[in-house]
């Protein structure tokens, strides 16, 4: 067992740990997928280790990160618990990190997403306590998780659409 964990006073742990896991549900259905992979992909598609009927072929994706975290990029339409526009727009990436209780939705579906709370990379010494602007002593960084030989998945780099104008030609003037 990880000694941050029996100490109490982080939320870093080893890498993965904290068993991370989808709660899903629909109006019919209900189960849990155990994150296991790097990258997640939620839809329809075959490629897809979550295939739910409804959805796009590939309508959402949760990637294990560098850090530890794992992050929710929307493809398809749904709602999350937070907001993924602003993320993009203040920290450039336009993706949700999941914690413990994050929502979100595709299609029919809903997802609740869980970690341990001793690896959540969340607040240490008991959550929350009092309140946002409460005044908490600071965790310790978390570990090197690169230097371990961890690098969580990469996104892919986004393909720009072909441009069919080919046959164009253009004069100089």
């Amino acid at each position: 067992m990880n000694t941050q964990e029996q100490r109490g006073t982080t939320t870093h742990a080893d890498w993965g740990a904290g068993h991370p896991h989808l709660l899903i549900t629909s109006d019919d259905a209900r189960f849990v997928h155990e994150i296991v992979d790097d990258e997640t992909r939620i839809g329809s598609g075959t490629d897809c280790q979550i295939r739910l009927a409804g959805l796009a072929a590939v309508h959402a994706v949760i990637r294990h990160d560098g850090y530890d975290d794992y992050d929710l990029e929307m493809i398809g339409q749904g709602q999350t618990s937070a907001n993924i526009a602003k993320a993009a727009e203040e920290e450039g990436r336009p993706v949700e990190t999941l914690h413990t209780g994050a929502r979100f939705t595709a299609g029919e579906w809903r997802f609740v997403f869980v970690r341990d709370e001793f690896a959540d990379h969340g607040r240490p010494y008991g959550g929350r306590l009092g309140g946002e602007g409460a005044h908490q002593r600071r965790q310790p960084p978390r570990p090197d998780y690169a230097s371990e030989g961890h690098t969580g998945a990469i996104p892919a780099v986004p393909v720009p659409p072909a441009d069919d104008h080919s046959d164009d030609t253009h004069d100089a003037d």
